[in-house]
């Protein structure tokens, strides 16, 4: 009887990704996950708002509409409603993917009219996208540990670069980019990040990257570069109003484009989904990942409305989930409720701003590193030893780090293609995917006994050998009870 009940308590426990914390737990956490990803999330409109001519003060007002649909998002990926929602702790934001088109798109239209097409473009590709979710998630049986493994390296590895362009200043037309002020407090907050993950114990343990942030700004105020100019300029209150640039307008050209970026923005989310699953110990399977896909392009649809732009997960998050062990999905939900809020209020989005960007780069570095650290750590359980593997994962990574090791390299060819090309996790993810079907599926004996029995597999992804292998026959298996 004590054994049923034990079964019982044990079976009713939550698991971790479903747990709620204290509040003030609760908002620490989620707030220190907003801090990680605020530059990546007002990056993008910084980048198209002066493209498509828009003065300071409308970027600004993009920079806010960007926050506050990425809140949106981020709801919808961690809470979820029906078949929405991976329901894992995924901080969603807007996609980099995107830039390099819409600039295209801006530069080639007139200022009245290029956010309108865009906006159009973005729509379609959403809801293309939400239509294909359900087939889209299959592919999730071409994820062997070794696909994944490198995968999730190529994406810790790829945003390192950002780490670093952030820990020079960020602006390399700046006079002070690369000044030994800005790379000594990116190393100054690097070294503070890991001496307070070593002193610390417990919740202080967990935020030690939020903490490394305010010390590295508190002491980036008497070195000089602390800006707060926005503080000082923004409003107290604002809302992101529906259709504020025009009524969205639909080019064939520029909806063609924009569906390329969605089915990018898909494949990148499906590898940080199988990520994340990892890092939590809920393996996202192929309903999870329906789930998922569905968020991020329900969001981009609805994005749009409020001014935002395309919406995927952000890798870089996936580091901060790893590194604190922090498994609450209501921890990022809190996180978009903050986005939702910065996004209201641009007074407070500006006290976020103020963390300067060689502070946030060095942080980045741990973050970053902690992502490729998991991927190396998934690919120790894909028989390395096996010449194949070890083949499949030096091709895709060596494909993968072309846009990152030169930049130009695709330079010649049409720009259409450099949408996929230039990310390196999109590249590296299809190589893989390609190779390992390639070496370890098609031509392949039939495997029996216990050598079909052989470990490696995952729980919640159908059951792979060590060397990789895809079986038609296999079908996923059934999500887990949320």
């Amino acid at each position: 009887m004590a054994a049923i009940t034990g079964q019982k308590s044990e079976a009713d426990r939550k698991h971790p990704v479903d747990e709620t914390l204290p509040p003030f737990k609760m908002f620490t956490s989620g707030l220190q996950h907003v801090a990680a990803m605020y530059a990546g999330v007002v990056a993008p409109p910084m980048i198209v708002g002066p493209a498509c001519g828009l003065s300071a003060t409308e970027t600004a007002f993009l920079m806010g509409a960007s926050l506050f649909t990425a809140g949106i998002a981020t709801l919808l990926q961690t809470l979820g409603f029906w078949k929405v929602g991976a329901k894992l702790p995924f901080v969603n934001g807007v996609s980099f993917a995107g830039v390099t088109p819409m600039v295209a798109i801006g530069k080639a239209q007139s200022p009245h009219n290029a956010l309108p097409i865009i906006f159009g473009a973005v729509i379609v590709a959403g809801v293309l996208g939400f239509l294909l979710a359900p087939y889209f998630s299959r592919l999730v049986r071409f994820f062997p540990p070794v696909v994944t493994g490198t995968v999730i390296t190529l994406i810790g590895v790829s945003l390192l670069p950002v780490a670093f362009n952030w820990s020079q200043g960020g602006n390399s037309r700046d006079p002070a980019y690369g000044s030994l002020t800005n790379i000594g407090m990116a190393a100054l907050t690097f070294l503070i990040v890991l001496v307070l993950r070593r002193v610390l114990r417990g919740f202080l343990q967990q935020i030690a990257i939020l903490l490394g942030l305010i010390a590295g700004t508190l002491i980036a105020i008497p070195v000089g570069i602390t800006d707060f100019a926005a503080l000082t300029k923004a409003d107290v209150l604002g809302f992101p109003t529906p259709f504020h640039f025009g009524a969205p307008q639909f080019d064939v050209a520029a909806i063609v484009s924009m569906c390329i970026v969605m089915l990018v923005c898909m494949t990148e989310s499906t590898a940080d989904m199988l990520a994340l699953g990892k890092i939590v110990d809920r393996p996202a399977d192929e309903r999870t990942i329906e789930g998922g896909l569905r968020a991020d392009t329900l969001g981009t649809a609805l994005s749009p409305l409020f001014n935002g732009f395309a919406n995927s997960a952000f890798a870089q998050n996936i580091g901060l989930v790893a590194m604190t062990k922090v498994r609450s999905r209501f921890v990022v939900a809190t996180s978009g409720l903050i986005l939702i809020v910065l996004g209201l209020c641009p007074m407070a989005a500006s006290v976020i701003s103020l963390v300067p960007l060689p502070v946030l780069g060095g942080a980045g570095i741990v973050l970053f590193g902690s992502v490729a650290a998991s991927g190396i750590q998934t690919l120790a359980s894909a028989a390395m030893e096996k010449g194949d593997n070890a083949l499949i994962v030096a091709a895709a990574v060596g494909i993968g780090l072309i846009p990152i090791a030169a930049p130009d390299f695709y330079h010649s060819l049409p720009k259409d293609l450099l949408v996929v090309l230039d990310s390196g996790i999109s590249t590296g993810c299809l190589v893989a995917i390609v190779l390992n079907l390639a070496f370890n599926h098609f031509g392949r004996r039939p495997q029996t006994g216990a050598e079909a029995l052989a470990p490696g597999g995952d729980p919640h992804i159908p059951l792979q050998p060590d060397r990789g292998t895809v079986d038609d026959t296999d079908e996923p298996a059934s999500a887990p009870a949320h």
